[in-house]
């Protein structure tokens, strides 16, 4: 199995995301990431991860001024050249997340991160300078997959049949305390992998607590019902939540 990072993965994960987003991000990841952010316009936003900027075109089409970063060059490219084919006047640069030093303290009113902390090395790093850049009565937001229930090779479904009851799905798990990194194949239908990092529910919440934030929402999506009737994977999304979105706002916002 090949072992690839994700500036070698720009066309095949802008051909995957199109527009919108895959399945998983159309129908489970971006549904639930807009439930929290709720209905916002005219705000300044930075999408952190932003990938080919599914998530930051959502943002812009509601009313907003969005800037999206990526660590992967490659990818921003395909995302400025999809705001070049059809402008809604986002902004993308191209810098890792651990070092925002383009932007300024208190730069914008809503910062998101979609499905990208699990895949920082430096996560803590990112978190510190989201808290940074989010001005003192705005939030952070974000999504990613859920350590409790799905651990890199650590973690598996199992379905267990009997006579005369329905199939029982169940979680069987370990590793969970652990912090550790681990590739792993993007899908059945992809021949390579690529690394993830897993850590604790708890050390999320260490790292915000440490970039002067406090957690005010915490949300594990449902899947919409075109996930439930187009996913193989639906019944066991359907009984676990394999994401999890934060909000934190500044202690000063709170206090």
């Amino acid at each position: 199995m090949e072992k690839r990072q994700w500036s070698t993965l720009a066309e095949w994960f802008d051909i995957n995301q199109g527009d919108e987003g895959d399945l998983w991000h159309r129908t489970l990841i971006h549904p639930g990431i807009l439930k929290v952010i709720g209905k916002v316009s005219g705000r300044e936003i930075l999408d952190v991860g932003c990938g080919n900027g599914s998530l930051a075109r959502q943002l812009a089409r509601m009313g907003n001024r969005v800037t999206g970063v990526d660590g992967s060059a490659p990818i921003i490219e395909r995302a400025k050249a999809r705001e070049t084919a059809a402008p809604i006047g986002i902004t993308y640069h191209a810098c890792d997340a651990a070092r925002l030093a383009i932007f300024d303290d208190n730069s914008f009113d809503l910062v998101t991160s979609c499905m990208a902390l699990m895949d920082m090395p430096d996560a803590a790093s990112a978190i510190k300078e989201m808290g940074r850049v989010v001005r003192p009565a705005g939030r952070c937001v974000m999504l990613f997959s859920h350590p409790c229930f799905d651990v890199p090779h650590a973690s598996t479904w199992l379905v267990e049949h009997g006579f005369g009851v329905a199939p029982v799905t169940s979680l069987r798990l370990s590793r969970y305390r652990e912090i550790f990194s681990a590739w792993l194949r993007w899908s059945s239908k992809d021949d390579f992998e690529l690394l993830a990092y897993h850590r604790p529910l708890s050390w999320y919440f260490g790292a915000i607590r440490e970039a002067g934030l406090a957690v005010t929402r915490f949300e594990e999506p449902e899947p919409t019902n075109e996930f439930l009737e187009q996913a193989p994977e639906s019944e066991g999304v359907a009984k676990f939540p394999l994401h999890c979105v934060i909000e934190a706002r500044p202690y000063r916002a709170i206090s």
